[in-house]
């Protein structure tokens, strides 16, 4: 007989013996509890629990099974092995990784939240420091000094607080250690020229459609597999405002040179990445430094691995994630170039990125 394992979350009476009660039901079901958090709420507790159960029985038979034994709000999700992970252990790993590169903040705080995703976005304008706007169970922001945030979303079980409470921790202890995690972030091209990487907004179109003019017909045909001179401005507000993703601008001074974009698949764990270098900013790792952010990205976000489209001849973007330190599978669909990157980083990183820092405004 085979099995499933599920992580269910479920509101219980904070009185002697309801749990004890619960589990016994599950056994009855050959069910076996291989976790159990208990987090404080107001009204009682939430009782998570990562359970192996049988293939027979379907997640709404498993809510029902707690339902009976008094629990509510039951939510329910399919688990891997990253949730038999101690807690306290993942948190430390996720705090040191956030210390070692500032970067993978969003993927730190995601582990720490048991988030599906956290994405960074333009902080509101009421924005001038460290916060935490709630717009929903769900899903919360977290305002950073600078002008930035970054967006947790959960769907399948709402934040408790002292789930919000581990977020604040966290930032805390990078805080301490004198880590700055705000954006934008600052890197070196190979030849020693300054470059700030930040979140695309509406108000950029102007200089992403110079951008665009400055650009070769090859270098446009590219990256669009078509022949464009100009970018209309719908196309422009759908760059900058992507309905699943972000836009990231390469910025030299007030000049846009470069644009990267991610953009969530309807597969599971898939995301399309494109990018557009300027002609006289090209093979000087700028494609590079934007890949590896948006791979750091991609990684708070929950995805896995990156999907480009290239032309059959061109090699650019396995040549750029080999830079970026992320390894490539590659095949031919539709006469274009199927370029997979895995969001992973699995070797060296060129120097662009070792020398990516923080920009403080």
């Amino acid at each position: 007989m085979g099995t499933s394992t599920w992580r269910l979350r479920v509101q219980l009476t904070d009185s002697p013996g309801v749990l004890a009660r619960l589990t016994v039901r599950l056994a009855d079901q050959y069910c076996n509890v291989l976790a159990l958090t208990v987090l404080p709420v107001p009204d009682g507790v939430v009782d998570e629990l990562v359970v192996a159960a049988p293939d027979r029985l379907r997640p709404a038979d498993l809510v029902a099974l707690l339902e009976a034994e008094g629990g509510r709000e039951v939510s329910i999700a399919a688990a891997s092995m990253h949730d038999l992970v101690d807690e306290r252990a993942a948190a430390l790993r996720a705090a040191g990784r956030a210390l070692a590169e500032p970067g993978e903040l969003a993927a730190s705080l995601r582990s720490v939240m048991g988030a599906d995703s956290v994405t960074p976005v333009p902080a509101g304008p009421e924005s001038a420091g460290w916060g935490v706007s709630a717009l929903d169970g769900h899903q919360f922001v977290v305002n950073l000094p600078g002008g930035t945030a970054l967006l947790v979303r959960r769907a399948w079980a709402p934040f408790t607080d002292s789930e919000l409470a581990r977020a604040f921790a966290l930032l805390e202890v990078l805080g301490a250690a004198g880590q700055d995690v705000t954006e934008p972030r600052a890197v070196l091209t190979t030849d020693g020229a300054g470059l700030v990487l930040r979140v695309g907004r509406p108000s950029d179109a102007d200089d992403v459609a110079a951008l665009h003019k400055r650009c070769s017909m090859r270098t446009l045909f590219t990256r669009y597999h078509a022949g464009v001179r100009t970018v209309p401005r719908r196309w422009l507000h759908r760059l900058l405002s992507p309905p699943r993703g972000l836009t990231v601008l390469a910025m030299a001074g007030p000049e846009v040179v470069a644009v990267g974009q991610l953009i969530g698949m309807s597969a599971p764990g898939l995301a399309e990445i494109s990018l557009l270098v300027e002609d006289s900013w090209q093979r000087r790792g700028v494609g590079t430094a934007l890949l590896s952010h948006l791979a750091s990205v991609a990684r708070g976000s929950g995805y896995e691995e990156l999907i480009g489209w290239c032309l059959p001849a061109e090699d650019a973007l396995t040549r750029t994630a080999a830079r970026a330190g992320l390894s490539t599978r590659q095949r031919v669909e539709d006469g274009l170039l199927r370029v997979a990157v895995c969001a992973i980083r699995t070797g060296s990183v060129a120097r662009v990125s070792a020398s990516t820092k923080h920009y403080k405004r």
